[in-house]
């Protein structure tokens, strides 16, 4: 038996909620990074985490994914792609945060462009804080797949013969 206290969570105005959050999150960090590709590159590279190779095709075509998964979001095409891709981005950003934060290898998260030069203890915390909001994100995320899984059953108001 299905949880009566969750049926919000498929709520058309809460998926549209983080729809529009997620997509937005995505455009306003997609942005700097496609204005700066080296910049982001040298994010990239901080996390000590791929081959010198992968970085520059990483930082060239990262940005425009995020781009434009941010702008289908917020647009309403191709929703569930657009957001599996999400998912997949802001899993693989929490393994790069998390594994640098057990190495205590403090790295800006290159998430919205170029950062203020901080201490070390300043930058662990902050990324503490930046896996938490990619965990959220990822909740969101979650709740659109969830919402737009497939044929959605209609509540008894909208069942009501009309």
């Amino acid at each position: 038996m299905k949880s009566r206290s969750l049926h919000w969570l498929r709520h058309p105005r809460a998926t549209l909620a983080a729809r529009l959050i997620l997509g937005l999150v995505f455009i306003v960090a997609a942005v700097p990074k496609i204005a700066d590709p080296p910049g982001f590159a040298k994010a990239i590279w901080a996390y000590e985490l791929f081959p010198a190779w992968s970085l520059n095709p990483m930082a060239l075509t990262l940005p425009w994914l995020e781009l434009f998964c941010g702008l289908a979001l917020c647009l309403g095409f191709w929703l569930r792609a657009a957001t599996l891709w999400i998912g997949a981005l802001l899993l693989s950003f929490c393994l790069a945060l998390g594994i640098n934060l057990v190495r205590r290898h403090p790295v800006d998260c290159g998430c919205f462009g170029s950062a203020v030069p901080k201490t070390e203890a300043e930058r662990l915390a902050d990324m503490r804080w930046s896996f938490l909001r990619d965990l959220g994100l990822l909740l969101l995320a979650a709740q659109v797949l969830v919402a737009t899984g497939g044929p959605r059953r209609p509540t008894k108001s909208e069942a009501r013969p009309g």
